[in-house]
């Protein structure tokens, strides 16, 4: 009986370890890389509808509003967050007023940043 339970303990720690790493390595997957020169994890706004030889204007790290200043004009906006993270215009300034648009993780688009006073880093 000793040997059997050994052998269950065994086995189910080398069934968490293989698991345990493959959680591990897709999260590196997913989360590997910039897009543009925008970091894996940020939001990143590009001056014009270029992406300005993959060298951002503005770079955002964490969760929350952040106000613009001096932002008009087009501008291209990229979320390279990732695991499901979102991000929003706003047309008032501290993530208030009326969402403009919302980008999800991975995606980019050409904005006229005009009427919009803040944006949002969404957590999943």
């Amino acid at each position: 009986m000793g040997k059997v339970m050994r052998g269950v303990a065994a086995l189910a720690l080398s069934v968490a370890a293989v698991g345990t790493v493959g959680a591990a390595d897709a999260g590196a997957a997913t989360a590997a890389g910039s897009v543009h020169g925008c970091p894996s994890g940020a939001v990143c706004i590009y001056p014009g509808f270029d992406w300005n030889n993959d060298r951002p204007s503005f770079v955002y790290w964490s969760y929350g509003a952040h106000n613009l200043v001096n932002q008009t004009g087009v501008h291209e906006v990229l979320n390279n967050q990732y695991g499901g993270a979102g991000m929003r215009l706003w047309s008032g300034y501290n993530g208030t007023g009326s969402v403009i648009d919302s980008l999800a993780a991975g995606s980019g688009w050409v904005y006229d940043l005009g009427p919009v006073n803040s944006i949002t880093l969404d957590r999943p």
